[in-house]
């Protein structure tokens, strides 16, 4: 069986791993928006050209921005058209020289990898030991590539959870050195309501509709990741050759469909229809809450290793779990494990910092979930503990050994020096509810770097 946020919350950091209502997946269903094919005359899709006109204005209006594309169909997508578009802007402006592009240490993979496949230079800008971007290195940098500077890649708040107090000092040093500010949306969910990207500085944004606009994802889909752009980018967003759109100036399709996966766009409009101004508002103040709720209940157990103002976070949280390594000689995936057999996901596990997890619980948990989660993170430290006063033998435990499934705890024999009910029942909830993981301990590392094929052989075909 599959885990769901029905089932617990999926507190994966950088993920925003919402509830999605019923209602805003039914129009899904619906063959007026499922069976449109991309290249239909406009004149028989004015239903979806209205919802597009309507869900570019309103996300025009969250972010600040003067226009949007919805093309991308990801937001690694998005990146890669945001930059497109910055190239094409220099390159109208007879700066096409211009292809130096800065990305913070501590950046999602994607942004190196979206900027090197637009034919961008990378150049690493250090970050401080609060995980911000250290200013002097990023001066120091704008100066030094003052002719070739194209671009900044900058997620706000960091890809470290904590609100970046000095973005607009950081954007005017990229535009004082001739460049453009691209903004990483993909925490935008702390950020909807509150403030918006086009009025700090940025020049274009991309937004994880299936992040924060709740179309549901997982298991590599689906994602929306159109990007918005400053008046003076506008000309060049991308276009369509089969369903004529753009400009001639644009850097054309990124996507084989011209408004991307438009079937799942009914989903965020749904949402924002539904929630309103105040109701995003209030989404994104509970969303911090819940965060900071998290941080302040584990801080004592498990530090937290970035905090910003007033010692509080954003809207997610890193726990600092690499001091068990030394103490218990346990892992931050030996947590994991045992997370699964309270019945949680786990969070994001040593990124963007190694031996960390990175909590976020978006504003659909109650507080009751909270608990519960913060409650048997708090118990797992409690068995850690036994296996630090030396009470536990360190390979053999109840950490080392998870997940334990229902067939492990059947045999006849049970060698453990723990028993059935610790291993499976750790907490009162799982009495009640036990969702039993399928699989037990697996190598993670050697299965991701030894690719076994699923398929038959040609050997099953050979006659005897």
């Amino acid at each position: 069986s599959m885990l769901s946020a029905t089932t617990s919350m999926i507190p994966l950091g950088s993920c925003t791993m919402k509830l999605n209502a019923t209602a805003e997946m039914i129009p899904v269903t619906w063959p007026e928006f499922g069976k449109i094919h991309p290249f239909a005359p406009l004149s028989q899709t004015k239903g979806y050209q209205l919802m597009f006109k309507q869900l570019e204005e309103w996300l025009a209006e969250i972010t600040g921005f003067a226009g949007i594309s919805l093309q991308p169909n990801a937001g690694s997508q998005g990146e890669y058209a945001g930059l497109q578009v910055i190239r094409r802007y220099h390159q109208h402006r007879g700066e096409g020289h211009r292809q130096i592009c800065l990305i913070p240490e501590s950046a999602h993979g994607t942004n190196p990898a979206s900027a090197v496949m637009s034919g961008l230079k990378v150049v690493a800008v250090k970050c401080d030991s609060q995980g911000n971007i250290d200013l002097d290195d990023l001066l120091a940098k704008a100066e030094k590539h003052r002719d070739n500077l194209a671009a900044l890649m900058v997620t706000y708040p960091s890809t470290h959870g904590v609100f970046e107090e000095g973005i607009i000092e950081i954007c005017d040093i990229i535009h004082s050195h001739g460049g453009q500010v691209y903004m990483d949306g993909a925490n935008m969910n702390a950020q909807v309501g509150l403030c918006r990207p086009g009025d700090f500085g940025a020049d274009v944004c991309h937004l994880n509709l299936h992040k924060t606009f709740c179309i549901p994802h997982g298991g590599g889909g689906p994602g929306m990741g159109p990007i918005g752009v400053m008046p003076h980018l506008v000309p060049f967003l991308p276009g369509h050759s089969v369903v004529k759109l753009g400009t001639k100036e644009g850097i054309g399709a990124i996507s084989a469909a011209p408004w991307g996966s438009a079937s799942i766009l009914p989903i965020s409009w749904m949402y924002i229809a539904l929630m309103g101004s105040e109701g995003l508002t209030q989404a994104t103040k509970v969303a911090i809450l819940n965060a900071n709720y998290i941080a302040h209940r584990l801080d004592a157990y498990y530090p937290i290793l970035y905090k910003g103002k007033g010692d509080l976070v954003a809207h997610e949280c890193i726990l600092d779990l690499r001091s068990l390594k030394k103490s218990a000689s346990i892992e931050v995936d030996d947590i994991a494990k045992r997370l699964m057999d309270y019945g949680f996901h786990a969070p994001t596990v040593s990124w963007p910092v190694a031996g960390t997890m990175m909590v976020e619980p978006t504003e659909s948990e109650s507080k009751q979930e909270l608990d519960r989660f913060c409650d048997a993170m708090i118990s797992i430290r409690t068995e850690i503990e036994e296996i630090e006063l030396g009470k536990v033998d360190p390979q053999d435990n109840l950490l080392k050994n998870a997940p334990h499934t229902a067939q492990a705890l059947i045999t006849e024999e049970w060698n453990h020096p723990y028993s059935r009910q610790q291993a499976a029942y750790p907490a009162p909830w799982t009495r009640e509810h036990k969702f039993w993981p399928a699989v037990g301990r697996i190598d993670n590392a050697f299965g991701d770097r030894n690719f076994v094929c699923s398929c038959v052989g040609m050997e099953a075909y050979q006659e005897d």
